[in-house]
């Protein structure tokens, strides 16, 4: 969900290539210990310069949380005044450090639930999700609600800290515990590297080093598990995605600017523009600091095509045999992150890299239940819910699948009367809703009710089940390669 990263938020995160550095989400519910876990890790890596060792030393005095410790290592992260005095993080903050073998980037994410806008915004960065738990209390229902939204965004590496393992004497069965729940909860989603880590941020037994008061615990300590995790790569044959910002125009020359989002172009290959079905050739990609053979992802140039096509900011220039869907249905999971709940007759526009499309309708299908983490009827949503909605456009746009290709298949939906940002979210199906061709099978709301749903009435209870039934129906066939459209 990259989309719904800030200005602000985007100019804080490096420059330099993912493959030189791995960026650490940290998150969990509110006083877990995030910030003081950091704060170690800056301490020891010896990141911190003296004089703000010294103002730490100085600040830390007369403390009564710290355990028999001398210093607030919390001190380090919580840099808004508003933090300090309530102890909590509320913004986002950047930290980087090295140890002897790489580069690290942490995002320090708030755990208070009304601030979980700034979580999943950090979260659109990471390579690797360090999820903390107190060893007191267990995984909370934030726990959970950052753990789905680690998921959302499309993190795969994931690592639960169970936190504060000094206030439980370093007692094995409940670390054991709260490790076999972290694991039942992870079949939810689809993190692909799961590991469970009992430490003592304030201590600091597993943060850098072997805890000698754990002696049961024969695994990883936190940064002996970062120093062997990966960053986040993209496979070397994505496809090629250019979302097209301005029109260059100099005399004769007329190029396209922007972003590659994904994959890889040359001069002489052939490129498509998925909104008009036109294609031509690559004559040249063009820079301030002359031209290029070849434009890889993250590199901003400017195109010149051998033909004038009829483009604008908004299309998305892609590889001529693997074009994104020109769709004006699409249905997408999302996070609700404005303080106003959704009102289905408000109007919506939906912003993708650099295109916005007004919203003809939406429709809630379901909710995750932060309980169970499965999928319960629902027709609304409210902030921080994370909803499965069906999005109808009052034009195509250019997507992709974000399980496929997540640059350019994820959105953000603001307010059309404010322009304020009310959820972000990545698409799961697009299709064009203008034509039914012959080959796909059309879901109508007379044949569920005959079928699958006969059972419901016209409750909003029932309307909401009705939807959920429908989705469920179309995923089921789409998975065995049935071509579908949902009409209810």
């Amino acid at each position: 969900m990259a989309a719904l990263v800030d200005h602000e938020v985007a100019s804080a995160a490096p420059a330099e290539s993912a493959g030189s550095m791995l960026r650490l989400l940290t998150c969990g519910s509110v006083d877990d210990g995030k910030s003081t876990l950091i704060g170690r890790l800056l301490w020891e890596s010896g990141a911190v310069p003296d004089d703000q060792r010294e103002a730490v030393l100085a600040a830390s005095k007369g403390r009564s949380n710290l355990n028999g410790e001398e210093i607030d290592f919390s001190l380090l992260l919580d840099g808004l005044q508003a933090e300090r005095e309530q102890g909590i993080t509320i913004d986002i903050a950047w930290r980087f450090f090295e140890s002897a073998s790489r580069r690290y980037v942490i995002i320090d994410a708030p755990g208070h639930e009304q601030y979980t806008r700034n979580m999943a915004t950090g979260a659109s960065h990471a390579d690797v999700a360090i999820l903390l738990i107190d060893a007191r209390h267990g995984a909370k229902r934030q726990t959970r609600r950052h753990a789905a939204i680690c998921d959302l965004v499309g993190i795969r590496n994931v690592v639960l800290a169970v936190n504060k393992m000094d206030l439980i004497d370093f007692d094995e069965a409940t670390f054991r515990r709260i490790e076999a729940e972290f694991y039942e909860m992870t079949k939810s989603f689809g993190f692909e590297q799961v590991q469970a880590i009992p430490v003592a941020a304030l201590t600091g037994d597993n943060v850098s080093g072997q805890s000698a008061r754990m002696p049961w615990y024969d695994g990883p300590s936190l940064l002996e598990y970062l120093e062997e995790s990966e960053p986040a790569m993209e496979a070397l044959d994505a496809p090629f995605r250019f979302p097209v910002q301005t029109v260059l125009r100099n005399g004769d020359f007329r190029g396209y600017a922007g972003t590659v989002a994904s994959g890889a172009i040359r001069p002489g290959d052939r490129i498509l523009d998925a909104r008009s079905g036109l294609s031509a050739h690559v004559r040249r990609i063009a820079t301030m600091d002359g031209d290029r053979e070849e434009a890889a992802k993250g590199d901003a140039v400017a195109i010149e095509l051998d033909a004038e096509l009829d483009i604008s900011r908004g299309a998305v220039l892609s590889e001529a045999d693997h074009a994104p869907v020109n769709g004006d249905v699409v249905e997408a999971r999302i996070v609700w992150v404005s303080e106003t709940p959704f009102d289905p007759e408000a109007g919506y526009l939906l912003l993708t890299n650099t295109d916005q499309v007004p919203v003809s309708s939406i429709s809630i299908s379901a909710l995750i239940d932060f309980e169970s983490l499965q999928s319960a009827p629902a027709h609304d949503c409210k902030v921080n819910d994370i909803a499965d909605c069906r999005i109808l456009l009052g034009r195509p746009a250019a997507f992709d699948l974000f399980s496929e290709l997540p640059a350019t298949g994820n959105f953000v939906l603001v307010s059309a009367i404010d322009g304020a940002t009310v959820a972000g979210g990545v698409i799961t199906f697009a299709q064009s809703g203008a034509a039914t061709p012959e080959n796909t099978f059309v879901l109508s709301r007379d044949l569920l009710a005959r079928g699958l749903c006969s059972d419901l009435g016209d409750s909003a209870e029932d309307r909401a089940e009705f939807e959920r039934r429908a989705q469920e129906a179309a995923n089921l066939l789409r998975s065995v390669g049935v071509p579908v459209i949902i009409e209810i």
